[in-house]
C-alpha cells in the first residue's frame, strides 16, 4: 500500500507543479509578447501557447480526482459530523461504516459508469486497433479541440480516480473495523514546522 500511496502523492504533486509552471509561462508569454523588444518579441510571438490552457484543465480535472481518493485515505474530506459524535459509541459506529461503506457504493458506480463512458467513447477502438483486431466498423471518438488528444484518455481520470476513491472509502471502513479510528488530518500543522522548533 505504500507504494500506491506514494504514487498518489507523486501523481497529484506533478499535476499541481507541472500546471503551474505551464500556467506561469504562458502568462508570462502573453505579457511578454507585448513588449517591443526587437528579435524577442518576435520569437516569442511565433511560440504556440494555445494549448497550454486546455492542458492545465485536463491536469486539474486529473489531480481533483485523484486528490478526492487522497482526501479520503487522510480524513481531509469535510464532515458534518457534529450529531454522530453524541451518539453512543456502538451507535456511531455502525452510523461511520454505513457512511463509509456508502461513499464506497457511490464511487463504485461512478467508476463503473466511467469506465464505460470511456470505452464507448473511443478507448474500444484504441484497445482493438493496438492488439490489431478488426476496427473498421468502429469510431476512433471525438479529440479535444487543443492538443487534439483522444477524449477518452482525458476522461479516464473518472473511472480511475473513483475507483481509487472507492478503495479508499473500503480501506478506512476496514481500518475503523479492525481500530475504531477514523484518518484524522489537523488543519492546524504544518510539516515539517513541529521539527524546526524542536531543533531550536
Amino acid at each position: 500500500m505504500k507504494f500506491l500511496d506514494h504514487l498518489e502523492e507523486w501523481l497529484i504533486a506533478f499535476l499541481m507543479g507541472a500546471a503551474t509552471l505551464i500556467i506561469f509561462a504562458a502568462v508570462m508569454h502573453r505579457y511578454l509578447s507585448g513588449v517591443a523588444i526587437p528579435g524577442l518579441q518576435d520569437w516569442l510571438i511565433s511560440l504556440d501557447f494555445s494549448w497550454a490552457q486546455e492542458l492545465c484543465i485536463i491536469m486539474f480535472v486529473w489531480m481533483a480526482k485523484f486528490g478526492a481518493a487522497y482526501g479520503v485515505r487522510t480524513g481531509i474530506h469535510v464532515g458534518v459530523d457534529v450529531l454522530i459524535n453524541r451518539l453512543r459509541p456502538e451507535v456511531r459506529a455502525r452510523f461511520v461504516i454505513f457512511g463509509l461503506l456508502a461513499g464506497a457504493l457511490f464511487t463504485g458506480v461512478v467508476a463503473c459508469f466511467g469506465a464505460i463512458f470511456v470505452w464507448e467513447n473511443g478507448f474500444h477502438y484504441a484497445l482493438l486497433s493496438h492488439i490489431g483486431a478488426g476496427v473498421s466498423a468502429l469510431s476512433a471518438g471525438p479529440t479535444t479541440p487543443d492538443l487534439e488528444w483522444p477524449t477518452w484518455l482525458v476522461y479516464s481520470a473518472i473511472p480511475l480516480g473513483s475507483s481509487l476513491m472507492c478503495f479508499r472509502f473500503l480501506q478506512v471502513a476496514w481500518r475503523f473495523v479492525q481500530t475504531g479510528e477514523l484518518p484524522h488530518h489537523d488543519h492546524g500543522h504544518v510539516d515539517g514546522i513541529d521539527g524546526e522548533e524542536d531543533a531550536r
